[in-house]
């Protein structure tokens, strides 16, 4: 930090108790000011030699009594009049960036100016703050600070102090950082051994600055003149979006850390929300959905909330399972429509009558189903989850692509554990989440040993997995099962004997996926009898059919055409 010292004489000033402070010195004191409920018992000549209003109030007078008069306007208070008094007396006077603005602005009050004496204190302080102060970054940060107290003073605005820090602070923060030299805060990223530089040969390698290492100072300022800081700093230009998107996330995580009334907090999320960058990519999407759960949360208002919807929408896949886990269910559907509507033809067009047409790309569409298969799958764990919120989510994804269909069926898997009471209508709606064709081998190991998976789903997995496996990884497309496929149930016997010759196939090729035509005939003429016959106790369910053969069932007699069977299986009715 920066100082300057004023003065040689040593320091006299005493107190003989809180409220009294007084110069010990031979010679009575001849005046009394009172700043604030502090009384200074002082002289007359020393404050008259350098204070013009001292000139303009007092007049020399023969008489025995102290002149008393009344100071208390001005700026800092006690304090700021005491420095402004030691210099009148030629004390040592030591100016540092917490104390100069307040001996800046008293000065100004006291009218200190170069036509009173030479080298007066008005002309000292600004030659600190020209020379010194706002050629550093922290301490005009902290300069910045103590101009707090002095906002509503007519003499710190004529004097434009806060705009000086102002113009100082965003200037530096808009430098070219390979040309800052000085001292900032940067925790964010430390090597592994814990120095903020790391060791090569016992020499400290000298680290390239990086290009936010400004964000983290700027934390410590309050709400206020944190917004008057970034919109200087935006008004310059030459800060990239997504460094004032990472100021504006480390400075609201740090205050919410901090905790405070739910009145601070409101106030902090709407000037936060003021202050975001418009463009798409220039706030991350873990920042956004933390702003929009504490928006909800204060209810901040329809307006913010739409707001912030729209853009996590967009960038959806962005997001992670862990940051929108602190958001409702029934607002991730919302997020997830607004990004699925991305694909659509807007209703309104531009002003030349065009209609705009937005694009998601395919990666993006992946993430996002993937993105929503694990989270389905994390709420799935909550026993209290309605089945409905379940359905709805993963079925606005369902057209978007998937490498796999592994992480919607262990959300299914999950919900059906914790929901052990579901009729069997239920069960049939979640399982059609599901396509049995596109889980991989693991999964579908996986689900022919599960117990909580309705009988006719493990007969389809058994099914298609011997179909892979027997045309050596042939594509399995399709869509999810049809209405016909949930028509009948195997028997315990059946079920116990496929489940038992498709093992022992696996065991005999080394789980390596190839099949003996005879054992190809026996499976397929099992699945066969299983795929024909109807379960007698299926809950009335045989209105529901479509009437139509089931892709099962077609499957089935490729199959057996294929190996050379001639034997004919009954299509399902």
């Amino acid at each position: 930090m920066k100082f300057m010292k004023l003065g040689s004489k040593p320091d006299l000033f005493q107190s003989s108790s809180e409220n009294t402070r007084y110069v010990a010195a031979e010679l009575a004191t001849d005046i009394i000011v009172n700043v604030c409920n502090v009384k200074f018992y002082l002289h007359k000549f020393p404050l008259l030699s350098k204070s013009g209003r001292f000139q303009k109030m007092m007049t020399i007078s023969h008489d025995e009594n102290a002149i008393e008069i009344d100071l208390h306007e001005i700026p800092g208070g006690p304090g700021g009049f005491e420095i402004c008094a030691k210099f009148c007396y030629g004390m040592t006077v030591t100016l540092n960036a917490y104390n100069v603005v307040v001996a800046r602005c008293a000065a100004e009050y006291l009218e200190m100016h170069e036509t009173i004496d030479k080298g007066n204190l008005v002309y000292k302080t600004e030659v600190f703050l020209d020379s010194s102060i706002f050629r550093t970054w922290k301490d005009s940060i902290i300069v910045f600070q103590t101009t707090k107290s002095l906002l509503l003073t007519s003499s710190s605005d004529e004097l434009k102090i806060v705009n000086r820090c102002l113009d100082s602070i965003a200037s530096k923060a808009s430098m070219d950082p390979c040309k800052v030299e000085w001292s900032y805060t940067y925790n964010r990223t430390k090597s592994e051994n814990g120095n903020e530089t790391p060791l090569y040969n016992g020499v400290r390698k000298q680290v390239m600055v990086p290009k936010d290492w400004w964000v983290e100072d700027l934390c410590e300022l309050p709400v206020d003149l944190y917004k008057k800081v970034i919109t200087t700093i935006r008004g310059k230009g030459k800060v990239s979006l997504d460094v004032l998107g990472e100021s504006l996330k480390a400075y609201t995580q740090k205050r919410l850390k901090n905790g405070g009334d739910d009145v601070k907090i409101r106030s902090l999320i709407e000037t936060i929300m003021f202050l975001l960058p418009k463009e798409k990519t220039s706030v991350s999407c873990d920042f956004l959905i933390q702003l929009l759960h504490e928006s909800v949360r204060l209810d901040c208002g329809e307006t913010r909330r739409r707001e912030l919807g729209q853009r996590i929408g967009q960038q959806l896949q962005n997001a992670s399972v862990s940051d929108l886990m602190n958001l409702d269910v029934d607002l991730v559907q919302e997020l997830v429509k607004i990004f699925m509507m991305q694909d659509q033809i807007a209703d309104n067009g531009d002003e030349h009558g065009f209609l705009e047409v937005k694009f998601v790309d395919s990666a993006s569409k992946v993430k996002v189903a993937k993105l929503i298969d694990c989270y389905v799958a994390e709420i799935a764990k909550n026993p209290d989850l309605p089945l409905l919120k379940f359905t709805d989510l993963a079925e606005i994804v369902s057209t978007l692509p998937r490498i796999s269909h592994d992480g919607i069926y262990r959300a299914i898997d999950t919900f059906l554990k914790e929901h052990p009471g579901m009729s069997k209508i239920e069960k049939k709606r979640v399982c059609r989440l599901m396509d049995c064709r596109k889980l991989s081998s693991e999964a579908c190991m996986h689900a022919i040993q599960n117990e909580r998976l309705p009988l006719r789903i493990v007969v389809q997995i058994l099914f298609f997995e011997q179909i892979r496996a027997g045309s050596h990884g042939s594509s399995r497309s399709g869509t999810t099962n049809t209405e016909e496929e949930w028509d009948s149930v195997p028997t315990s016997e059946e079920l116990k004997s496929l489940k038992g010759e498709f093992g022992s196939l696996r065991i005999k090729d080394g789980g390596n996926g190839n099949r003996k035509a005879k054992g190809m005939v026996m499976s397929t003429r099992i699945l066969s009898k299983l795929f024909s016959s109807k379960d007698k106790d299926s809950d009335n369910e045989s209105s529901e059919t479509s009437g139509s053969p089931s892709p099962c069932s077609t499957n089935v007699r490729e199959i057996k055409s294929n190996t050379g069977s001639r034997s004919r299986r009954r299509s399902t009715s």
